[in-house]
């Protein structure tokens, strides 16, 4: 029985084990594999005594690396420049609780985390440490700019039915010469757009790389603070502002400002506001979307905890607890947003890992560390033994095996083959010469899935109508159903599925269809589909329909799951459903398959 290396190693991506001996002899073989074997003693012996602080130990017999140790009551935080008065005033604010420990913090040197620092805050604007792959890092909080009006203004039913497509709006604020609401929505009133911006650096970049054009030609007014724009658009009923998320945000209802409005950004591009983009109706509501990407990215940014390795200094982990619990109410006093409620206790539930919480200072490392070594040397010495046990047993050649290992999932994972019709509801379908139409799921789908073990299919002859149920696919006990792209009366189903149903997931297009089928409608129902880049324009919000689902579904229960599933804001697992109950699966049946748009 194959090692399952997803579960043992799940942060490996696209490990492939090929044969790496010759198969001209056994006794080759033999040799090569005991010499692997010898090698992986010494490598396993080696690898426990570095990772149990053996080969980290320094002249004075102590453990740790420099880089990351601070003493018993000093914490060091490094802030880039923008972010200096927020960790200040998170320094002084724990340091109140914790009147014994002494936190210095220093500005960050540009791009670099020098020795002996324990932890750095920093913004998108550093994006070449973000970028490292070597640092560990945690999201702890937002920066989102966002477009506000008058809630008194004349047009504002219509603004949120149809809602602002993100190009329009870009294109108006580089076209002063067509800043009228009439190029926004459909509307006869000939009324202008007056721009106002906060004279604040990181909001003017923000608009900037979003409109792709120089606020100065834009005919874009400044002002001084945020006060004084939100005073402008309560009193300008025909103007758009931008300032931070935290600008409109009132302390005491928290809600909007009063006679304040966000611009809802119709992300689709249809034409009017779908429910799953109506994210403008509360603050709430705004920060959660913000979050799992309904807003406009180049309006967006993140806060990051960054660290050369995985933080284990006790007095570090604190201070990162407590930013993600009571340290979030200040970022608001700030001007940043604070966390979702289910980032914070997914950051809080990766940090209260007990291993990392102990001072190492307090263990016994050295007998528990050889005694680790002793077992690892009796478990490597058993596993040589049944490997040449095996060897004497086989033929003189080695399987090829390919273990794909989960990785990320985005736009880019879907295969989308150009000539085939997309249906909303996860399946394809294509018509032959002969007129009959092949129809299966798409790639999207069997990526959400994972492996999917059994089908149900109807029979040869039956009727079928577009949208009605016409596939059950199943993983392990749980189930989707799955509705017809068209309609029509089935002629042929693909009988190998029935007996190997992960063709679906290795063959979507190909190989894994799953009915053939003599359209009735085929000329009408196909003007509801999409093809080629109109269905990866339609995935994109696709996936932001899945995070927001994800979001809403996954309860306090399972909050590692989340913290796998959605990480830094937005990051998707593959097959994210692949190991979620079936109360998820129904929840996804009911509010994501049944509620396409």
């Amino acid at each position: 029985m194959a090692l399952d290396l997803k579960r043992l190693y799940p942060d490996c991506r696209n490990i492939c084990i090929k044969p790496i001996y010759p198969m001209n002899s056994k006794t080759n073989l033999n040799i090569n594999i005991m010499k692997t074997f010898s090698f992986f003693i010494i490598s396993l012996s080696l690898l426990l005594f570095c990772n149990k602080g053996l080969c980290n130990a320094n002249a004075d017999g102590q453990t740790g690396s420099p880089n990351n140790a601070s003493t018993a009551n000093t914490l060091n935080i490094l802030s880039s420049p923008e972010l200096n008065k927020l960790a200040a005033n998170w320094a002084d604010e724990f340091g109140k609780t914790n009147p014994t420990l002494k936190i210095a913090v220093k500005d960050l040197p540009e791009n670099q985390i020098p020795e002996g620092s324990s932890l750095s805050f920093v913004s998108d604007e550093n994006q070449e440490l973000i970028n490292d792959e070597t640092k560990w890092k945690m999201v702890i909080g937002r920066d989102a700019v966002v477009p506000i009006i008058n809630a008194k203004n004349p047009l504002l039913n219509e603004i949120y039915r149809q809602g602002i497509s993100t190009e329009k709006l870009a294109q108006l604020i580089a076209n002063p010469e067509k800043q009228e609401w009439k190029s926004l929505i459909l509307t006869d009133q000939n009324s202008p757009i007056h721009y106002y911006i906060v004279d604040n650096p990181a909001i003017k970049i923000a608009v900037q790389n979003f409109a792709k054009t120089d606020l100065v030609a834009s005919n874009t007014a400044s002002v001084a603070t945020a006060e004084e724009l939100l005073s402008v658009v309560q009193k300008d009923i025909y103007a758009i502002g931008f300032c931070k998320l935290t600008d409109v945000r009132d302390a005491n209802t928290n809600n909007f400002r009063t006679n304040i409005k966000v611009l809802p950004i119709d992300k689709n591009k249809n034409g009017h506001l779908d429910s799953f983009e109506n994210i403008y109706t509360n603050m709430d509501a705004l920060t959660r979307g913000v979050w799992i990407g309904k807003h406009p990215r180049a309006l967006c940014g993140n806060i990051y905890a960054i660290a050369a390795s995985k933080p284990t200094d006790k007095n570090a982990l604190d201070f990162l607890s407590w930013i993600n619990a009571d340290g979030q109410k200040y970022l608001n006093a700030n001007g940043y947003s604070d966390l979702a409620s289910i980032e914070k206790q997914a950051n809080l539930d990766a940090l209260s890992n007990p291993e990392m919480l102990v001072d190492r200072a307090e263990k016994p490392l050295m007998s528990r560390t050889w005694l680790m070594v002793i077992i690892a040397f009796v478990a490597a010495v058993i596993v040589l033994a049944g490997a040449l046990r095996y060897v004497k047993n086989i033929k003189a050649n080695v399987i090829d095996e390919d273990i794909e290992i989960t990785s990320a999932f985005d736009e880019n994972s879907i295969l989308a083959p150009k000539g085939i019709y997309f249906d909303k509801s996860h399946t394809w379908a294509f018509m032959q010469q002969d007129g009959n139409v092949k129809v299966g799921l798409d790639d999207f789908l069997q990526h959400v899935t994972g492996s999917i073990t059994r089908i149900k299919m109807k029979e040869p002859g039956e009727k079928v109508r577009k949208g009605e149920k016409i596939l059950t696919i199943i993983q392990n006990g749980k189930q989707l159903n799955i509705s017809s792209p068209i309609s029509g009366i089935i002629r042929e189903q693909n009988q190998t599925l029935a007996t190997n149903s992960s063709i679906l997931n290795a063959a979507p297009y190909a190989e894994g269809w799953v009915y053939l089928i003599e359209p009735k409608n085929w000329l009408r129902e196909i003007q509801f589909m999409f093809m080629a880049e109109k269905y990866k324009e339609w995935l994109q919000d696709e996936f932001i329909r899945l995070k927001d689902f994800l979001a809403a579904s996954i309860r306090s229960n399972t909050n590692v799951y989340a913290h796998v599933i959605l990480q830094d804001g937005g990051e998707l697992t593959d097959n994210v459903l692949a190991d979620l109950g079936p109360e998820v699966w129904e929840d996804f049946q009911n509010n994501f398959i049944n509620t396409a748009k």
